[in-house]
């Protein structure tokens, strides 16, 4: 039961003990015991009465007669299917009547005749198709038991209905009325206003036939009243007095009246009005008297005959935030600070460079135009901060999407707050991503009913922003991965009516459509195959991908036997070509670093870089580096000195080498054994043969056999060819070998010109 009801009950029984009996009251209870019949043995001093659950399928006026004390009647869960005329009529007293879980289809004229105390009436879950117009016909309030009612719905009241509230006290906190859809009387209209005076809205339509008996008037005497609507009531002409009362209204819907004409003071009076509906009626211009109503914020003059809109009408209406002229016939637009303007379904035919020019508030822009055809480059300059922006039909600027020559060119590039709506852009078939650049916060997009056969401009359209996407009915076949990361962020994608292809080409598009939780891509389930011919009907989701994959034996067989020979080849190369892949590797350092330094022009910073083992660094240190740097004045790099901390040791060699003028080789045993000695030489080779000048001194500082030098093919090739400096033979001429040391470091000549330093070492390469 109802815990509604079920406090009537207890507030009726108040006072009244558990027993049975209450005297001088009664509780009857006879629920549950099968009866198909009210007993016609019930105490006539019987306060309430249990029928719940039984069999019971009618009701007659002898059943209840003389209950005259009866306040509570439950006969909820029976088969009740008719209830005679006045059968209760002699219940007087009658506070909750229960008639839930019955049969009853029809409540007649006089059913609840005599229940004139009635506070609660149970009729859910019955099969109700026919309620009598007079069934309920009087509104009665004698105590105050709606104390917090605050909105009051009775649309569909007619016929002769009585209203009666004893106080109007009853209604304090009443604060909306609607009473849309009726036919009363003038006295009953004024007795049900009359009595709401908290009321703040009221809204009505059909009242035509009261306008002049001064129903607005009554209306707006309600000093609480703030919203009025009274459409669709016939009002042809809005004349000087009909709203004199109705000055503390602050909101007026005279919509759907046909209104020709209006007096130009007929809104003087209305001082505090800010939202004006004038929605489908029949003016032609501007009416003057919305020209002095300087507290307007919201105007809506849609679906009238107007033809010309220009600013100065506007002049004094210095709140005015929304405009609403859409479906008028308006040719022209003359300069207008706004926010919102809708010029849906208008004649504007051409949208010129500069039109909106000094528009630069407006947020909201609907272009939904019947007859623009044409939007030329800068049609919508000025509109910086517009954020929506609404467009449909044949408007001819879609062009300007592809081949951009320049930013200008982009009809978007007016519009960098852009990001609450592009909406309704018809007859496109080819977008590029420089097309959305201007407007990075677009946050909706509409490019439904196109010819879109891509969406691949939102791989690179940077649209971060962007939430809503609706593609519907184009001619998409595939959406490529690249386009899916675009789209994780979507909340909204509507790809419906697409000619897409049950392909493998799409399989990453199903497998994110199945398993993504951010985005909701509209009836996915229903999406079904075009391409190709033997798919064709069946849902996309549900394509296989079998064919997608290899067979996964013959996969691990592939990739088992690739890894085998891959392993093969590499020790093959790595005992056979190792140490020509090295030098190979380190002859390219050299190139890229010498390329660098050449087109750079950096000046030498050394005059040699002396390549040594560190088993003769006691020989470089006592012999060559007082000779060369303290006597002769060389500026020499040696690695433990001139070495930058930290940097690759490679890079260190081959910057050493190319930072200097010569190279000075001191070979010994331990030299030839050495891996980075190796490489110093190699590079230095390599300069040696790429500049074609000598810049490499070999010092030779054991004697060393030829067959000792067999297997260091580097460094044989190069005595074969090459002078060189041998410091045994040359220990008691030291000053002979330094002497020759300086011509090396002087000369610049080619080593085509070059002649033997020292020729005593013959015998170790013979």
């Amino acid at each position: 039961m109802d815990p509604r009801i079920n406090q009537g009950i207890k507030s009726t029984l108040e006072g009244c003990g558990k027993e049975v009996f209450c005297l001088p009251s009664v509780r009857w209870d006879d629920g549950g015991r099968y009866l198909t019949a009210i007993p016609d043995d019930i105490p006539k001093n019987a306060v309430l009465l249990n029928l719940k659950s039984n069999y019971i399928s009618n009701i007659t006026r002898m059943n209840l007669e003389g209950l005259f004390k009866l306040e509570v009647l439950n006969l909820e869960k029976n088969w009740i299917s008719q209830i005679d005329g006045e059968a209760f009529a002699d219940l007087v007293e009658l506070k909750v009547l229960i008639l839930s879980i019955n049969r009853l289809a029809t409540l007649t004229e006089n059913m609840f005749q005599g229940l004139s105390k009635l506070e609660t009436l149970s009729l859910d879950w019955n099969q109700i198709s026919f309620i009598s117009p007079v069934a309920l016909k009087k509104f009665s309030i004698t105590r105050d038991i709606f104390p917090h009612l605050q909105s009051l719905d009775l649309r569909g009241w007619n016929g002769d209905i009585e209203w009666e509230v004893s106080n109007k006290t009853f209604l304090k906190s009443l604060t909306r009325l609607q009473m849309s859809e009726t036919s009363l009387s003038f006295d009953v209209y004024r007795a049900i206003l009359q009595t709401a005076y908290s009321l703040q809205e009221l809204q009505m339509d059909n009242i035509q036939k009261w306008i002049d008996d001064d129903f607005i008037d009554v209306a707006c005497k309600i000093p609480s009243l703030r919203t009025l609507n009274v459409s669709s009531s016939e009002i042809y002409t809005l004349k000087e007095n009909m709203l004199q009362s109705c000055s503390h209204l602050t909101n007026l819907n005279l919509s759907f009246n046909n209104i020709k004409s209006m007096a130009d003071n007929a809104l003087q009076s209305m001082t505090q009005l800010r939202s004006l509906i004038l929605q489908n009626n029949e003016l032609s211009e501007l009416p003057v008297a919305v020209q002095g109503l300087t507290t307007l914020e919201v105007y809506d003059l849609s679906i009238n005959d107007i033809s010309e809109l220009y600013c100065p009408y506007f002049w004094n209406l210095t709140s005015l935030t929304i405009l609403d002229l859409s479906h008028n016939h308006i040719s022209y637009i003359f300069d207008c600070t706004l926010e919102f303007l809708y010029l849906k379904n208008n004649e504007l035919i051409n949208l010129f460079q500069g039109v909106f020019s000094n528009l630069s508030s407006l947020r909201y822009l609907n272009l939904d135009v019947r007859m623009c055809n044409n939007v030329e480059e800068g049609g919508l300059k000025g509109l910086y901060n517009l954020q929506f922006l609404f467009m449909q039909g044949d408007i001819y600027f879609y062009e300007h999407f592809s081949g951009l020559s320049k930013q200008s060119d982009n009809p978007f590039s007016n519009l960098p707050k852009l990001k609450n709506g592009l909406t309704s852009l018809d007859e496109l078939s080819v977008l590029t991503s420089d097309v959305f650049l201007p407007i990075p916060n677009l946050i909706i997009l509409d490019l439904s009913n196109n010819k879109l056969r891509s969406l691949d401009f939102l791989a690179e359209a940077k649209l971060s922003a962007l939430r809503w996407l609706d593609v519907s009915n184009n001619e998409l076949f595939v959406i490529s991965e690249t386009v899916i990361q675009s789209l994780l962020t979507m909340k909204y994608l509507d790809l419906s009516a697409n000619l897409l292809t049950c392909e493998c080409s799409n399989y990453g598009l199903i497998q994110w459509i199945q398993g993504s939780k951010q985005t909701q891509v509209v009836n996915a389930h229903q999406y079904t195959c075009s391409f190709p011919v033997s798919q064709r009907g069946n849902k996309f989701l549900d394509f296989g991908f079998d064919s997608c994959w290899i067979d996964a034996a013959l996969l691990c067989f592939l990739f088992s036997s690739s890894l085998v020979m891959l392993t093969l080849l590499a020790s093959f190369i790595y005992h056979f070509l190792r140490s020509h892949l090295t030098y190979t590797y380190y002859l390219f350092l050299a190139f890229l670093y010498d390329n660098k330094r050449r087109k750079k022009g950096i000046p030498h910073s050394y005059d040699a870089f002396v390549s040594y083992n560190v088993h003769d660094e006691a020989w470089v240190y006592g012999e060559l580096l007082p000779e060369l740097e303290g006597q002769q004045g060389w500026r020499l790099c040696l690695h433990h000195r001139d070495f930058e901390p930290g940097k690759p040791i490679v890079e260190n060699i081959t910057e050493a080498i190319y930072c200097s003028r010569k190279t000075i080789c001191v070979i010994s045993q331990h030299y030839l054994q050495s891996e980075w000695c190796s490489k110093e030489i190699q590079m230095a080779s390599y300069r040696l043969f790429n500049e074609h000048k000598d810049v490499m001194i070999m010092v030779f500082l054991e004697d060393i056999p030829a067959k000792q030098l067999s297997p260091y093919f580097q460094i044989r090739s190069l005595v074969k060819k090459r002078s060189y400096l041998s410091w045994p033979q040359a220990v008691h001429h030291t000053g002979v070998f330094w002497q020759k040391i300086q011509q090396a470091l002087k000369r610049e000549e080619n080593p085509a010109d070059h002649r033997c330093l020292l020729t005593g070492y013959q015998r170790v390469i013979q």
